[in-house]
């Protein structure tokens, strides 16, 4: 089974100069969490050419540190991703306060890969105001 011919390859993100000096590629699941950071770190309206694209996290910036603020970007987390990763089913999005940092909170993305059926899960720190 090729990973990359069933999940997909992109360059990778952050992007990666490799040894031979040209930029590298991820691919199969690294290649999808990579992708699942793209979108939730992206503001809407900051690809011209794809204005509504993004999970727009960085809104959430100088909001408090409640539950009502970690509810709704456990929403927003599970708007995008199902808008913008079809290769994934979120199974499910918990945002809990960071016991290290009164002001940040981090977001636990469980999901299903859809063509393999494997589930994976990746964790997001989002900084709030406190």
């Amino acid at each position: 089974m090729d990973a990359g011919k069933l999940l997909g390859r992109g360059l990778s993100f952050p992007p990666r100069v490799g040894p031979d000096g040209r930029l590298q590629w991820s691919e199969g699941e690294r290649n999808v969490r990579e992708s699942i950071q793209v979108i939730l770190t992206t503001q809407q309206r900051e690809r011209i050419l794809l204005p509504e694209f993004g999970g727009s996290l960085g809104q959430y910036l100088f909001e408090p540190n409640t539950v009502t603020t970690r509810h709704q970007l456990a929403e927003r987390i599970t708007r995008a991703l199902a808008q913008w990763e079809p290769r994934i089913a979120v199974e499910s999005v918990s945002v809990e306060e960071d016991p290290r940092d009164a002001r940040a909170a981090t977001a636990i993305i469980t999901y299903k890969l859809v063509a393999t059926g494997a589930r994976e899960r990746i964790s997001l720190g989002v900084t709030l105001a406190g």
